[in-house]
């Protein structure tokens, strides 16, 4: 991989960790990681986006990494989120953007191009797709249809309780969560309400192809010190979001927007009616389906490299 500069830049109220490649004089294209996860895991985007000329930052986002992780639930809805970002572009002095983003990064990239559509002109989403501001939270949503089963959003809600399993081995976990489509996936899992996340899960002892030991090490290190309480507090934000952005209600994605998703990505099937209206919304939206599960951008990175190149060559020229 190419150099890569690393800024620690103080903004909304934190320090926010950005990580920076590419030609200084390079269209910006903003990565956006999501859960659990860190900046390295754009590692096969970020020299293809630098080689085609595009200067490509890359955040570890609020509660990751290098970045600063208050403690206080409430520091993490998607206004403040989005916020971050929007002021890291403000220091660098970027007036239009391409912005790309991956599982909640995704989300906050979704509402990045809603709540500054003059600088944000195009649009890439992996994973999470979107489809307007529903008519109720999510939380209350689930809280009905698994009032006796099993929900890791709602597992994730209370603050310390996920956090007293995840962070007990954060190695353990991450092998968990960074598993191939075809084992047991315990987001989909049936089990009681009062279940834990990985309850009955044995330990992987193989990482999948597309993660080495060394890529682990990233992730570890991303979370060792401080846990997981700053990327859930993400998850405990649903209800407030919800409220914080009725303003956007009926308000569609105008911009070119590129979506990636996995055939076989847990997600996909949790927000399936999602995507079956995601064109009401996104007018202008390109989809295609990748023979993946969630990680995409790791399991398939040449045709992920491959879509976004081309997109990015049609809609925001290097």
């Amino acid at each position: 991989m190419d150099a890569i500069e690393q800024h620690l830049l103080p903004v909304n109220g934190i320090h926010l960790n950005v990580h920076v490649a590419g030609p200084a004089d390079g269209q910006p294209v903003w990565l956006l990681h999501g859960f659990p996860e860190c900046w390295h895991s754009w590692r096969a985007q970020i020299p293809a986006l630098a080689a085609a000329g595009y200067r490509v930052f890359v955040p570890e986002m609020r509660g990751y990494g290098a970045s600063d992780a208050p403690p206080a639930v409430e520091d993490y809805d998607l206004p403040t989120l989005c916020g971050d970002i929007r002021a890291a572009m403000d220091a660098f002095g970027q007036q239009r953007v391409a912005v790309v983003g991956h599982d909640w990064g995704a989300l906050v990239a979704w509402h990045l191009a809603l709540l500054d559509e003059a600088r944000v002109t195009t649009l890439a989403t992996l994973s999470v797709p979107y489809a307007g501001r529903p008519k109720r939270p999510a939380t209350e949503i689930l809280a009905a249809a698994f009032a006796e089963r099993f929900n890791y959003i709602l597992y994730f809600q209370q603050p310390g309780v996920a956090e007293a399993e995840l962070d007990a081995d954060i190695e353990r976990s991450l092998r968990l969560f960074f598993r191939d489509p075809g084992d047991e996936d315990p987001f989909l899992q049936d089990k009681p309400a009062g279940a834990r996340l990985f309850d009955a899960q044995p330990t992987p002892e193989q990482l999948p192809a597309w993660c080495s030991h060394e890529d682990l090490d990233f992730y570890i290190r991303a979370f060792a010190g401080r846990g997981f309480r700053g990327a859930l507090n993400w998850y405990r934000n649903f209800e407030r979001n919800w409220q914080l952005n009725e303003s956007l209600a009926g308000r569609q994605v105008l911009q070119p927007t590129l979506f990636l998703v996995g055939e076989h990505d847990p997600v996909a099937r949790l927000e399936a009616y999602t995507l079956k209206r995601m064109t009401e919304v996104v007018p202008r939206l390109e989809m295609h389906w990748l023979d993946c599960g969630h990680w995409i951008q790791n399991e398939r990175p040449q045709a992920v490299n491959e879509r976004l190149l081309d997109f990015l060559d049609r809609h925001y020229p290097a």
